[in-house]
């Protein structure tokens, strides 16, 4: 009779591990599209235009320089697909001698703004 009853107080735990997942959902106010640019079946570009206007880039106190050569790249901010976080500047070698940093920059396109990524020149 006892293992019966124990029988009985275990089949919903055998049950249980059966339960699906609930489905979860995050809706957000932001609306971002991507933009994807190919030449015929390679990807050459890729935009993630975000609604919200970047906030003001921040005034960084630049450090001392560890060497000579180096040159400092100026800190941005990422859109992370829910907000913006800010990436502190940061000293860099260049990858050549004549090289020069352009900086990040938001620029205003239709629909949003779009992160044109640092690089060298």
């Amino acid at each position: 009779m006892k293992r019966g009853f124990y029988l009985i107080g275990l089949v919903p735990l055998l049950f249980a591990g059966c339960a699906s997942e609930p489905v979860v959902t995050t809706t957000t106010t932001e609306v971002r599209q991507e933009v994807v640019q190919t030449q015929g079946d390679r990807v050459v570009g890729r935009e993630v235009i975000v609604t919200r206007t970047p906030p003001a880039v921040q005034v960084e106190t630049q450090t001392v320089s560890p060497g000579p050569r180096y040159v400092w790249t100026r800190g941005y901010w990422r859109w992370t697909g829910a907000d913006y976080v800010w990436v502190p500047g940061s000293w860099v070698v260049p990858p050549r001698v004549a090289a020069v940093w352009v900086e990040d920059q938001w620029q205003r396109r239709p629909g949003g703004w779009v992160r044109i990524a640092g690089h060298w020149q």
